[in-house]
């Protein structure tokens, strides 16, 4: 009974506090791809590896400082891309969401009267209630922007004294070896994790805004930037990366032509670039089970809605590894896995 009633706590401090716990995990997030892109670039740099840093320290810092200012450049140049192509984007569809609404409603009724049954407009998705809900969500994060730069900025002032501090959290040299052997696993994964799913997502968008470009249809650059987005959002993700401009598609081309092209395209790529080429990229090394990322995507999506989705992933990741490593937990982690297999426990 005690658990239970310290679930539904935890559930609720998590819902009250997600003005303050959205914004603080958009900048981790962002923490963790900058270090995930700093770091492959440092692999391409002279000196990248741990001896250099003591051979020839001021070379290795500044390489390390050069693959950060990469790594930072490329993060300000996406929100460039978005703030200056995108963004007007959006508010054109925006403006266009009733007439496309009504046509859905058209094209029902059209159907229905061809096969002969009777048709409801309450069964049609609302555009314009989806589209303003992932809006606010995403509005809601942006106006955190300030927040996040804060929490971001002092992430990198705090990262060179992390050691130091988890030295002196963990004397116990027992302890700390495996909080060590904890957090470097939770490390280690998320930035692959992260690194290899912002590939794919940004290839998959890029392939994506050629395709409809070249097939004429009404804002790519929104849909390109709805795919890279909804990627890193599991199974549903997909859906709505291709079910948002095949809708569009239907609801303003005259014929089935341009729909049948934009989901033969857009399909063939999550296939493609989702199915076959990411979990070789990847290796399947987070190995968990599809349900679990299923449940654990519907919780965090009612908690913390889109923002609560984007995350599931990464927060299950964290769990898996962090629940493998006790005794009292590891029943846990191998419901959370996909065949059962889970993480050596370090008790040294």
């Amino acid at each position: 009974m005690n658990g239970i009633i310290l679930l539904a706590g935890f559930i609720f401090v998590l819902w009250l506090g997600r003005a303050i716990l959205i914004p603080l995990l958009v900048a981790t997030f962002l923490w963790y791809l900058i270090n995930a892109i700093s770091a492959y670039c440092r692999k391409v740099l002279p000196l990248h590896d741990a001896d250099a840093h003591h051979t020839h320290p001021i070379a290795a810092g500044v390489f390390d400082w050069i693959s950060n200012i990469i790594a930072l450049c490329a993060m300000a140049g996406l929100l460039y891309l978005f703030a200056s192509q995108v963004r007007p984007m959006f508010s054109e569809l925006f403006v266009a969401l009733p007439a496309i609404q009504h046509k859905l409603v058209e094209i029902g009724v059209t159907l229905s009267g061809t096969l002969g049954i009777r048709f409801d407009a309450s069964l049609l998705p609302n555009v314009t209630r989806i589209a303003s809900s992932v809006g606010s969500s995403l509005a809601g994060i942006a106006t955190s922007v300030g927040l996040i730069c804060i929490y971001l900025l002092f992430m990198f002032v705090e990262q060179a004294t992390f050691d130091k501090k988890f030295s002196a959290l963990f004397p116990n040299k027992t302890q700390f070896k495996k909080m060590r052997y904890i957090l470097n696993s939770i490390d280690t994964n998320m930035k692959k994790y992260l690194f290899m799913k912002t590939l794919i997502s940004a290839a998959t968008g890029l392939l994506s805004y050629l395709w409809l470009h070249a097939i004429g249809l009404e804002f790519a650059g929104v849909w390109a930037f709805i795919v890279f987005i909804a990627n890193y959002i599991p199974t549903i993700g997909a859906i709505v990366a291709c079910g948002l401009p095949i809708m569009f598609s239907l609801a303003t081309a005259p014929t089935l032509h341009q729909p049948i092209l934009v989901a033969i395209g857009l399909i063939g790529l999550q296939i493609l670039l989702g199915n076959i080429i990411e979990p070789k990229l990847t290796g399947k090394t987070l190995n968990l089970s599809t349900l679990a990322i299923l449940i654990n995507l519907v919780f965090w999506g009612m908690i913390w809605g889109v923002a609560g989705m984007f995350f599931s992933v990464p927060l299950l990741v964290a769990t898996f590894i962090i629940t493998a490593q006790f005794d009292s937990t590891r029943w846990i982690a191998v419901l959370l896995s996909a065949d059962g297999k889970i993480p050596d426990k370090r008790d040294e």
